[in-house]
């Protein structure tokens, strides 16, 4: 196993659509994808198929997979290569360095599938959904640009929809029960595999659709109490 991992990591360094901790970028993009398309990320993709997916379902978009763990990056990096998804590239850096990849406004949506919900309230700041990671993706993101949430933990979709009335971002959807919808987009329809392990055991998945305003209100102090009111809960 541990031998496949380093064959993993070396073969990364020669796929022409993953760059790692690269310098420069910033504004770039569109030279790396040749054209001048939206740009979609997915957050903590882990084998990216949701890049994958949606590389194949929007091809007039570019789609690009943020992880620092290569050795599940490599999985969907392969498969848009064999592929020949040309619109889907994969960065790999921690997400707390996004700003220093992405110039303002440079990225329309960011997607954060199935992340690690942080159950515990000592790791809450860790959530992708906290206000820090909020003012972090407000750095990037165009005006109006979507912020997607699809997640089997009630946890951590009930905290993400708290935050959103704190702050008072702007709500596009919210379903309580993805698969319980009469009609399904097909965005929603792709599966990760951790959403296929169901590690929540929750029987449902959350979506939540939204939008950042102009300006992020600071309400920290009243998030503390929110997190107070989980860590009587823990």
């Amino acid at each position: 196993m541990a031998q496949k991992k380093l064959q993993r990591f070396a073969d990364l360094k020669t796929f022409a659509n993953v760059l790692e901790y690269p310098k420069g970028m910033k504004g770039r993009w569109h030279e790396f994808f040749k054209n001048t398309n939206s740009l979609v990320l997915e957050l903590a993709c882990g084998r990216g198929e949701y890049t994958v997916g949606m590389a194949q379902l929007f091809p007039a978009q570019n789609f690009i997979g943020v992880d620092v763990k290569g050795n599940r990056m490599y999985i969907g990096a392969k498969k848009c290569l064999t592929e020949n998804y040309s619109n889907a590239g994969f960065l790999r850096t921690q997400i707390e360095k996004l700003a220093e990849y992405f110039a303002p406004g440079e990225v329309d949506e960011i997607w954060i599938t199935f992340p690690d919900p942080q159950l515990r309230t000592s790791k809450a700041k860790k959530r992708l959904t906290h206000p820090r990671f909020l003012r972090l993706y407000h750095q990037i993101l165009k005006p109006g640009g979507y912020i997607h949430l699809k997640t089997d933990s009630p946890n951590l979709y009930l905290f993400t929809k708290r935050v959103i009335q704190l702050y008072e971002l702007n709500i596009i959807e919210d379903l309580d029960d993805v698969y319980a919808e009469p009609f399904i987009r097909d965005e929603l329809k792709i599966k990760t595999h951790y959403e296929s392990l169901d590690i929540a055991q929750s029987k449902k998945i959350h979506y939540l659709k939204f939008t950042l305003p102009a300006e992020i209100k600071n309400m920290d102090a009243t998030l503390q109490e929110i997190l107070k009111h989980e860590e009587q809960l823990d």
